[in-house]
């Protein structure tokens, strides 16, 4: 979802970012965004907390940050131009869910724009499974609630992390550049620049 469906990458260190300042941290918080692209707000927040040790718990610090992030996103809904499109091509000839690393609370508010949620079966968060990407578990979980073994399934990803834990599953993945350049996204098994090259691998023959 976050990168593929949603622009959501910036928006999501934005948050994080004017959480720091209200936290006093500002410019001193010492977190490198870019690594967590693809992981779950958790990640990040533990990570936080083993450097700074701050005075609110992880449960407050994600409320807070999650918060923030959804006022951004109600006021900028960023969806991808020609996502919607794609989906209303793909949902013709496959069966669609989202496999994401964000919390059920932010999945639902943003696939409520443009009624996005009424073209996925499944909808699987780092919530439902014990470990967020690069593990594996929120694509093994989508999977398996499809029905699906894994080397049935072709996922779309923009994140490195996003990549690695689809790959050790076995399934397909298409890759787009729309967070990260090509050559971070390598690992995976197609790598594309816009959504009209998902839509040509997808209903190639075969």
């Amino acid at each position: 979802m976050d990168g593929v469906l949603v622009d959501s990458e910036p928006r999501h260190e934005q948050a994080f970012r004017e959480v720091f300042d209200e936290m006093g941290y500002g410019d001193r918080h010492g977190m490198d965004f870019a690594a967590y692209y693809g992981k779950s707000d958790r990640t990040l927040w533990l990570d936080f907390i083993a450097k700074h040790q701050p005075a609110q718990c992880l449960d407050e610090l994600l409320a807070l940050k999650q918060g923030r992030f959804l006022e951004i996103m109600r006021r900028d809904r960023p969806i991808f131009p020609a996502f919607p499109d794609l989906l209303e091509v793909l949902g013709r000839q496959y069966r669609l869910a989202v496999a994401s690393g964000s919390m059920h609370p932010v999945i639902d508010e943003l696939l409520a724009m443009k009624d996005l949620r009424r073209f996925f079966e499944v909808v699987v968060s780092v919530q439902d499974v014990a470990r967020g990407k690069p593990a594996p578990d929120v694509f093994l979980e989508t999977a398996r609630r499809l029905g699906l073994p894994p080397d049935r399934c072709c996922v779309i990803e923009d994140a490195a992390a996003g990549v690695a834990a689809a790959r050790a599953t076995g399934m397909t993945v298409i890759a787009i550049t729309n967070t990260l350049p090509a050559a971070r996204l390598a690992q995976a098994t197609h790598v594309v620049d816009d959504y009209r090259e998902i839509e040509a691998l997808l209903r190639a023959p075969g």
